[in-house]
């Protein structure tokens, strides 16, 4: 998320009397934190709060503070997905700092259910005593999935580091070619869940079905989801968003995880650089 164009479409919009967000959800896309001291004082400024979607970043970190620390959230959410960088299988977690929030969502994960005396409304010594103060849902994790989560977490620093090591690879051997590649601040640190290139636009299907014909498990994250069926018949449209439009056009995620060999690596820089200097002839 670019600070700068958040910034112009809330001064825009509290220009022209529109109604502004009441919540703003950053997406670190990649593993790479957005500017969340810049949002966080714009939420300030117009009064959203802010949710960061970190399920990209377990394991990175902005202004030399882990990401999650919700210094500049209100809330932060992490995936435990099988693709992400730390699994328990399935489900996901949400960290805060506000007391109000971490004893809702805590209600809300059990069905709205409390045992927890002081937020009853009837007061009573029965061992089993519990009261439902919301209609919540069923959200709790088993203990299998956290047992492997856990299990996960002792080496998260472990796989971060070598999702750096493969990138910074990447990085070397595809400085001097014409592909797009992002770039990560001073101040942070990317989980590097992806790494993802963008080429031009008459080149992306064809370098896209080269590298899948020779067995490198390329994908395109991600289409731009304003776009798709559900959030057209809200009245999104084409325009709307152009450079989410213009990423899903252009990107191709190359492979990267702990277990990729030097070998493998070497093969998709291969296969790319082969490409792209027979498009250049």
């Amino acid at each position: 998320m670019s600070e700068e164009k958040l910034r112009q479409k809330l001064e825009a919009h509290k220009t022209a009397g529109k109604q502004l967000p009441k919540v703003v959800i950053p997406v670190h896309l990649s593993g790479q934190s957005c500017d969340m001291k810049a949002i966080s004082e714009l939420g300030g400024k117009y009064g959203f709060r802010v949710i960061e979607d970190a399920t990209h970043a377990i394991g990175g970190s902005y202004r030399n503070e882990p990401v999650g620390n919700c210094r500049y959230s209100d809330i932060t959410v992490f995936s435990f997905h099988p693709v992400k960088i730390i699994t328990a299988g399935e489900g996901g977690m949400a960290l805060t700092n506000n007391s109000g929030l971490f004893k809702q969502m805590a209600m809300m994960r059990t069905h709205g259910i409390t045992k927890n005396s002081k937020y009853m409304t009837i007061k009573s010594d029965a061992p089993w005593h519990y009261e439902q103060l919301e209609l919540g849902f069923n959200y709790r994790m088993t203990d299998i999935h956290a047992a492997l989560g856990l299990s996960q977490m002792e080496r998260l620093d472990e796989f971060v580091e070598k999702r750096n090591e493969l990138a910074q690879n990447y990085e070397e051997a595809l400085e001097y070619l014409p592909v797009k590649r992002q770039v990560v601040p001073g101040d942070t640190y990317s989980a590097r869940h992806l790494y993802v290139i963008r080429t031009p636009q008459e080149q992306h299907r064809k370098l896209f079905d080269i590298l899948r014909n020779e067995d490198i498990g390329v994908s395109l994250h991600y289409t731009p989801v304003h776009l798709q069926p559900f959030y057209r018949k809200l009245g999104f449209q084409e325009g709307n968003f152009p450079e989410a439009e213009s990423h899903g056009k252009e990107a191709i995620s190359l492979p990267l995880y702990p277990e990729l060999t030097d070998d493998k690596q070497n093969r998709v820089i291969a296969t790319l650089k082969k490409f792209i200097e027979c498009e250049s002839q």
